[in-house]
């Protein structure tokens, strides 16, 4: 049961007073002052958030209304107009021009993976702030990137032959990174540096690089240096030697490793992949944050039968070849991913008793835990230019970015802050954010570092918006349709066109197959193609391959030969992906029923009895996909679409959702806390299976095809069934 504590006229849970306080101790703050300007925000903000969601809810009506009218594929003109008039499409600016100042590299000028990690565990977000930089040698080894048949195969014990073809894909490497004037990596001996830089000695000669510039810097000694630091398009990679190690004392240089700077930034997550539901959880996340800006986070981590103590990683110091040094940083630049503005949040209750938007707790709170790196003892250990990085999830359209913005700068006023400390990242993920970029941008334009395309928010948002115009198309055809790249392509073209180059990042989505290096390597190249800066990945050993890229390609050249932004665009972004006739057969729409069911499934039993926001969950074919809300949206949506045309119907979804209930118990069957959905006939389902139906049967009518209201009041529910289990 949660205990408030009564501060100024809020009642807040006791975790997050307890949180607040000390942090406002530490920082020096008044207290009392604290939580009258805090109650101040609220009570002036809640209502106009609450004005906002009334927006989405009435254009949302107003659609469906079309829809219902002339369903099937609207007419472009037709429907553009439409959306013109009832102030869906709002005017585009006639020029954009960014002016956030105070950013850092990072983010502005360089470019490479993105992590994004739930905040609640310390272990997962510890990994990813440390996943700046990483092991060439073990992402090659341990993964499909390298072929793992025959004489390749990995197996239990240490492969020669396979560390063989490591060993040689990292010397194809250093030839695209810094190839040499004469010769190549594969014939090195050795490396030394003199006052000109770098050596590499071979039997043949002593050889230099073709671009003395590609040199930066080495540790331990000239003549046998312990590490050599390369760069290329901004990005670093460096030659771990050790002629005593397992790999180096083999090789005929003594390189024992490439380490690629690979996770430039990260995300830490406090909306997706998280199952924050009350003031405890709220709690947790708000003190791991601090934790980070403080530098104090460490997590006890049991590990091959030995246990140790991960805290985040010092910096880089190199030498030069003139005697100076050069410091790199050890760790990521974070940002950390608010809620968006449609959630309650029970962790504080306003004057009333109502729950306040926990988008408004969040950034107070998060803006608190920061201080520590804005002002303390830690500063400049995360933004070196005095920033705090926030990612603002879920925004339809510019006047939810402008409450944004107005809502951080009250933050800022409230702490005593410089004014556009609190940057903001755009989440171009919901149609009416697509459609409306320009604008959007142009309502933060002093404030934004960052917009990224989130493919799966996108296609739920998709589904949802259009749910009346007809039977969708399956998962994986929607992201084959022409609005999918319109929207990509748009994404980048406005941004450049705003002038985010040299002051944001612009991202693209996440790769959410975790086992499949070999197709990565493959397929997420066109992301820097595309021109984004950055793009996630689901793990640091992805963010370490993911790095290979951003070596080969160079996306701020890419930038200057794309096309400016096309006006037709925005008509193919606007065309639903409805399925043709004839395209749902009974084996199709059996099988994507199957598919989704087993994912929501998959997902949501975790989310529900164990508070787990993201996991790796095995689809139909076995192969296990990052499942996290937005995910869920997708699964959900697609069925409730389904249900809501007569495609399925709701004895076809029960008779998968028993048959699959089994499935996912067996997948689950070695985790100890696990808790079956599988239920008797005549029993009733518990609240985790019950969460899975609802979320399809009631999806139609969830705000925006959100999942987060049924599973937010499901796990409260389930926390207190579990509570009530431990006092008995």
């Amino acid at each position: 049961m949660t205990s408030y504590l009564s501060r100024a006229d809020l009642s807040v849970a006791a975790p997050i007073v307890e949180f607040a306080e000390a942090s406002l101790a530490d920082a020096g703050r008044d207290i009392d002052a604290f939580w009258a300007g805090a109650s101040a925000i609220v009570h002036d903000l809640v209502p106009r958030n609450a004005a906002l969601l009334a927006k989405r809810d009435e254009l949302q009506q107003k659609i469906d209304e079309y829809h219902r009218a002339n369903p099937g594929l609207p007419d472009p003109a037709a429907y553009r107009a439409f959306l013109t008039e009832i102030g869906y499409l709002v005017p585009v600016p006639e020029s954009v021009s960014v002016t956030t100042e105070n950013v850092d590299p990072e983010i502005a000028t360089l470019a490479g993976p993105q992590l994004v990690v739930p905040l609640l565990n310390a272990r997962f977000a510890l990994n990813a702030a440390n996943a700046r930089w990483g092991s060439l040698y073990d992402a090659l080894y341990g993964t499909d990137a390298i072929d793992q048949t025959g004489e390749l195969a990995p197996g239990t014990e240490f492969n020669p032959a396979r560390a063989a073809a490591v060993v040689a894909y990292g010397r194809r490497l250093l030839d695209g990174i810094a190839p040499l004037a004469d010769g190549s990596h594969t014939e090195a001996t050795g490396y030394r540096v003199d006052a000109d830089g770098l050596v590499v000695s071979t039997a043949a000669g002593d050889r230099r690089l073709a671009d003395p510039a590609r040199f930066v810097g080495y540790t331990g000694d000239a003549d046998a240096p312990g590490a050599v630091l390369l760069v290329q398009n901004g990005t670093h990679a460096e030659i771990l030697i050790d002629r005593t190690g397992r790999i180096g004392s083999t090789d005929a240089a003594g390189v024992q490793d490439i380490i690629l700077e690979s996770a430039l930034t990260a995300i830490l997550d406090l909306e997706d992949s998280v199952a924050a539901v009350d003031g405890d959880d709220k709690a947790l996340g708000y003190r791991n944050w601090r934790g980070f800006m403080d530098g104090t986070l460490t997590e006890s981590v049991t590990k091959g039968g030995r246990t140790f103590t991960r805290a985040l990683n010092p910096d880089r110091t190199y030498r030069t070849a003139n005697g100076g040094e050069i410091t790199l940083p050890g760790r990521a630049v974070l940002f950390i991913r608010n809620v968006g503005h449609l959630m309650r949040t029970p962790a504080v209750l306003d004057r009333n008793g109502e729950e306040v938007f926990e988008g408004i707790v969040d950034a107070i709170m998060t803006a608190l835990g920061t201080l520590p790196e804005l002002e303390g003892p830690n500063r400049g250990r995360n933004s070196r230019t005095g920033s705090m990085y926030i990612v603002k999830p879920k925004m339809h359209g510019p006047e939810e970015v402008a409450f944004a913005t107005e809502l951080f700068g009250r933050v800022e006023e409230l702490l005593g802050l410089p004014a556009r400390t609190m940057k903001v990242g755009i989440m171009d993920e919901e149609r009416r954010t697509s459609a409306n970029l320009a604008a959007a941008i142009a309502a933060g334009s002093d404030r934004v570092v960052f917009i990224n395309t989130g493919f799966l928010d996108r296609t739920g948002d998709e589904i949802h918006t259009s749910l009346h115009a007809g039977p969708f198309l399956p998962k994986a055809g929607i992201k084959a349709q022409p609005f999918m790249k319109a929207y990509e392509d748009r994404n980048v073209a406005i941004g450049v066109a705003a002038g985010l180059s040299g002051r944001a990042q612009i991202g693209k989505g996440m790769w959410a197959e975790p086992d499949l290096m070999h197709d990565m390597l493959e397929k997420k190249i066109a992301h820097p193609l595309a021109g984004a800066s950055t793009a996630w990945v689901p793990s640091p050993t992805a963010g370490t391959l993911h790095a290979l890229h951003y070596h080969e390609v160079d996306p701020f050249t890419v930038r200057a030969t794309l096309p400016p932004v096309d006006d037709s665009a925005l008509d193919r972004l606007l065309v639903p992906p409805l399925a043709d006739e004839g395209a749902l057969t009974p084996e199709v729409v059996a099988e994507e029923i199957d598919n989704n069911v087993q994912s929501i499934l998959g997902y949501v039993v975790r989310w529900i009895d164990q508070g787990i926001g993201v996991s790796k969950v095995p689809d139909i074919h076995d192969i296990g996909l990052m499942e996290d809300r937005a995910t869920l949206r997708i699964s959900s949506q697609l069925l409730a679409n389904w249900l809501l045309h007569g495609v399925i119907t709701e004895a076809q979804v029960d008779d998968s959702l028993r048959r699959l209930a089994v499935v996912v118990d067996e997948q689950n069957a070695g985790d100890p806390n696990y808790e079956p959905l599988a239920f008797a006939e005549g029993e009733e389902p518990g609240i985790a299976f019950t969460a899975a139906r609802r979320l399809i049967v009631e999806g139609a009518a969830q705000p925006s095809g959100y999942t987060e209201p049924l599973l937010h009041g499901l796990r409260r529910e389930k926390k207190a069934e579990q509570a009530a289990a431990v006092t008995a």
